[in-house]
């Protein structure tokens, strides 16, 4: 038996096939970059919050007013409360997950209002077109995987003393 990566039993040639067939694993691996969990859930943290915050939520916020009456009211609790629902998860949980603070708690909110977004509003729909749920869906999966790993190593919720990862 040989051992895994010795190549000393092999010709020159059948060395030099090994050898470049164990880089190109190596580049397509991306074995040259550093992996970091850490890093991901940075990013995914920023991405989500991010986005949701400048591109729903801001303009919920400050259109307000003009948008409460017309507002859809999937809960059956008055299109205003509705509103108000929503402009907290998308702008108020929103910066507590790009801060990375009570990450969990802001991800669980934003999973409640993806799922109804995705379930009762888009009637879960991942159909092309207008009246798709597929955003909602994505946000509902970026969310869900938030609130299980909580915000890594690289946020407030780890400064302060936060419960370590489960390996």
């Amino acid at each position: 038996m040989h051992e895994a990566g010795r190549t000393d039993h092999l010709s020159p040639d059948d060395k030099t096939k090994t050898e470049e067939s164990m880089n190109i694993h190596k580049l397509l691996q991306l074995d040259f970059l550093p992996r970091s969990a850490d890093v991901g859930l940075l990013v995914l943290r920023l991405w989500l919050g991010l986005s949701l915050l400048v591109l729903h939520g801001w303009s919920k916020l400050t259109s307000f007013s003009e948008t409460a009456s017309k507002f859809p009211d999937p809960l059956g609790v008055g299109s205003s409360v509705s509103l108000a629902l929503t402009v907290f998860a998308e702008v108020g949980c929103a910066i507590l997950i790009v801060a990375g603070l009570f990450t969990r708690a802001a991800a669980l909110v934003q999973v409640i209002l993806m799922g109804v977004a995705f379930f009762i509003v888009h009637k879960a729909s991942l159909a092309s077109g207008s009246g798709s749920g597929e955003l909602a869906f994505i946000y509902l999966a970026g969310f869900v995987t938030l609130f299980m790993a909580g915000a890594g190593r690289f946020s407030f919720d780890a400064t302060m003393g936060g419960k370590k990862v489960v390996k």
